[in-house]
């Protein structure tokens, strides 16, 4: 349960706000061209209950729906992701113009994201020239809503969609390359530096990207388990951040790279004016193990050079994912630790946890408890300028389906009602106290 003393008072200026993706909620599949992630759904076995996004929420049909219930949780912003295949479609952009003049009459700021993971069908991230469609892209979208859009991001967790989509084949596009889908992660930062410059030759500003990070926990103290935290550590969040705020890959990385890396590397390190933090959980990490292990339903093979380990005597998330609000303290000083100066503000781009029912305390005990961290992490020195809850409402989960439930907001997808959960009301409520003077 969350505790009833008051929360401490964020910055003024802090920004709130609550984050959905295209492909999760948008539906209306017939009116836009497919997505990696239409290919992936539809073979068998590839989602947990076999479903599909073709409807999810059904956000096209109703987003006024959507924005009253933004409205009325009291958010200062939105963050969506604009779908790559509706922008490529007749009058594919329409759509997002409309959605972002309803959010600004309702006092909402819209904060888009350019690429959510669905990728349109026929474009390869192991192509170098995915990167320069996606600059294209990008410029296209800052030219139609760049006069009313003023805070941008580039892509969305492009660690989990290397890693699930392309090394380990759980998520769209499934293949299964390990090491070798390492030139993904290259095109998509690539991609994010190229796409700075386009929205900024487009006259945006205000731009930042969205990775996932967390902190590494080696199983022991025993040199074998600390050596594979290290490298974990590497992969899923030196990897992604030292390209992006120190101008190179850390060490032995490099190399392994297509192209000119140290070329590209200039394009990939253009400034930010600010860096997202996707945080859920610590990950524990131990030494090799002979057989594969499982982690929050994903499997991961022998013959790494690290294995997954649980986190033992914390609460867990429906998903088996542990409830550890002091690691989002501990990441963010790590990152203020690591970077100093080169680390620009932080915003939270997705805090969320799964779990079931209206009445959702588990929920609000999480966001309770990783809010009292972040604002922990500010008192440290770390330079927070806002936070955002996954997600606005249930969706679809990947590859979990309808299984796993994120929201503030209950979906009912048989008839696709919306109704608001306890943690909805919790967090209008916190918005009130931390706007009073």
């Amino acid at each position: 349960m969350a505790t009833t003393n008051p929360m401490p008072r964020f910055p003024d200026g802090f920004l709130w706000g609550v984050s959905t993706s295209a492909h999760q909620i948008e539906g209306a599949v017939d009116t836009r061209e497919p997505s990696v992630w239409d290919v992936f759904t539809a073979e068998p076995g590839r989602v947990r209950d076999g479903s599909t996004a073709a409807v999810a929420c059904d956000h096209v049909h109703r987003h006024a729906e959507d924005v009253a219930l933004l409205a009325g949780l009291g958010v200062d912003a939105y963050r969506f992701s604009v779908s790559w295949p509706r922008v490529r479609a007749e009058g594919g952009l329409d759509f997002y113009d409309r959605l972002v003049d309803e959010l600004c009459a309702a006092g909402v700021r819209p904060v888009p994201t350019l690429f959510h993971w669905d990728l349109p069908a026929g474009l390869d991230w192991l192509e170098r020239s995915t990167a320069e469609r996606f600059a294209e892209y990008a410029a296209e979208v800052a030219g139609r809503l760049g006069d009313r859009v003023k805070k941008w991001i580039t892509l969305n967790e492009p660690a989990e969609h290397t890693l699930l989509g392309h090394a380990l084949g759980v998520h769209a596009p499934g293949r299964k390359l390990l090491f070798d889908a390492l030139p993904v992660a290259h095109h998509q930062l690539l991609a994010h530096g190229l796409a700075v410059r386009a929205l900024r030759a487009a006259g945006a500003g205000d731009i930042g990207i969205a990775n996932s990070h967390g902190p590494a926990w080696p199983a022991s103290r025993e040199e074998a388990d600390v050596a594979a935290a290290d490298f974990y550590d590497l992969l899923l969040n030196r990897l992604f951040a030292d390209p992006l705020l120190l101008g190179r890959y850390p060490e032995g990385v490099g190399e392994l790279m297509p192209g000119d890396a140290a070329a590209d590397l200039e394009v990939i390190a253009e400034p930010l004016d600010w860096y997202g933090i996707n945080y859920y959980a610590p990950t524990g990490v131990g030494a090799p193990k002979d057989t594969g292990t499982d982690f929050g339903g994903v499997r991961i093979p022998a013959g790494l050079p690290f294995s997954v380990r649980e986190i033992e005597g914390h609460p867990v998330t429906d998903f088996g994912w542990p409830v550890v609000p002091q690691a989002l303290t501990e990441i963010l000083t790590t990152f203020r630790a690591r970077y100093g100066d080169r680390l620009p503000p932080v915003v939270i781009t997705e805090n969320g946890c799964a779990y079931e029912g209206l009445d959702d305390r588990d929920r609000i005990a999480y966001l309770d408890g990783h809010l009292r961290a972040l604002h922990r992490a500010v008192e440290a020195g770390v330079d927070v300028r806002g936070y955002f809850v996954w997600s606005l409402m249930d969706n679809f989960e990947w590859a979990e389906g309808y299984s796993r439930r994120f929201g503030l907001v209950h979906v009912d997808f048989g008839t696709l009602e919306r109704t608001p959960k306890a943690s909805y009301a919790w967090f209008r409520d916190l918005l009130r106290e931390q706007r009073r003077a």
